[in-house]
């Protein structure tokens, strides 16, 4: 299978939309994703395919290209949590023509301070990748794939910390059985969990033997697992974790990593965008 067999962007726009209707009008990235491969019946091996200049698959990077559309567009919205939703103007349409919002033109977003912006100071989503995840995550995940191993172990601890764990231990020894690391998780300040994690820095995507190889290594007082990439994971991963009747494995990808330590500032620290409308501008 090649890039060649993942639906274009203009069914992938029509998918998602009606994704979010399914969704009862909004959603985060991975729900409506998975929604969008369930409405569109994807197999596994389309899944599987990655996008070559960054660390997710193509059908993923495809659907935040077509996010990015229909927010230009008009018909969806998102918020600084991360939930997209569907613009009260477009709640009563069932689908959109994904050929049309494909070719809507474009905002152009100009960086006040941004060092990552172009020399000419403006970013324009026609360019190669989508706006939610352009140029300060591609340069972070570049940097995070040449951290020294045990560098980005110790991240991963502070981002752990960060998300509310405590007694979180980094395992320096080697031959450790794939944990990496161990900590603690409070929840409502009563039940406690014991949690172990393990931290890839993949490029490409982390299969199901990697997901069973883990939880082989997990002990008896483990009640909680992680596993966490830099990469993806692959369809089979993910259901490997989520099979029921063994321990469940909580999965952070890249995208979700790189969230998160923008949530927390960790090593990043947030510049101040703005988005132009010109059809404001031309037609005073």
């Amino acid at each position: 299978m090649t890039q060649n067999d993942v639906p274009n962007e203009p069914i992938l726009i029509e998918a998602t939309f009606l994704a979010l209707h399914q969704l009862g009008g909004s959603g985060k990235n991975d729900e409506i994703n998975k929604k969008a491969v369930e409405i569109l019946n994807l197999p596994d091996s389309v899944l599987e395919i990655m996008h070559t200049n960054t660390n997710m698959t193509e059908v993923d990077y495809r659907l935040a290209w077509a996010r990015t559309r229909l927010k230009n567009f008009g018909a969806i919205d998102n918020s600084a949590r991360g939930v997209w939703s569907i613009n009260t103007k477009f709640s009563h349409i069932p689908k959109v023509d994904g050929t049309e919002v494909y070719k809507r033109k474009s905002i152009k977003q100009i960086s006040e301070v941004s060092p990552l912006s172009s020399s000419s100071g403006t970013l324009d989503i026609e360019d190669d990748t989508p706006a939610e995840i352009r140029n300060w995550k591609q340069r972070l995940h570049e940097v995070l794939l040449k951290m020294d191993p045990f560098a980005f172990e110790r991240l991963t601890q502070r981002l752990l910390r960060e998300c509310g764990f405590s007694q979180v231990e980094v395992t320096k020894q080697t031959g450790d059985g794939g944990i990496d690391g161990t900590g603690k998780l409070k929840i409502n300040g009563i039940i406690t969990f014991n949690i172990a994690f393990q931290c890839k820095r993949y490029q490409g995507s982390v299969g199901a033997s990697e997901i069973r190889d883990f939880r082989g290594s997990l002990t008896t007082d483990i009640e909680k697992a992680v596993f966490i990439t830099t990469g993806t994971f692959s369809k089979t991963a993910r259901d490997e974790a989520a099979t029921a009747g063994k321990q469940q494995i909580d999965l952070i990808d890249g995208e979700e990593f790189i969230s998160k330590i923008a949530e927390f500032q960790i090593g990043v620290k947030e510049v101040t965008d703005y988005i132009i409308d010109e059809d404001f501008f031309f037609n005073l």
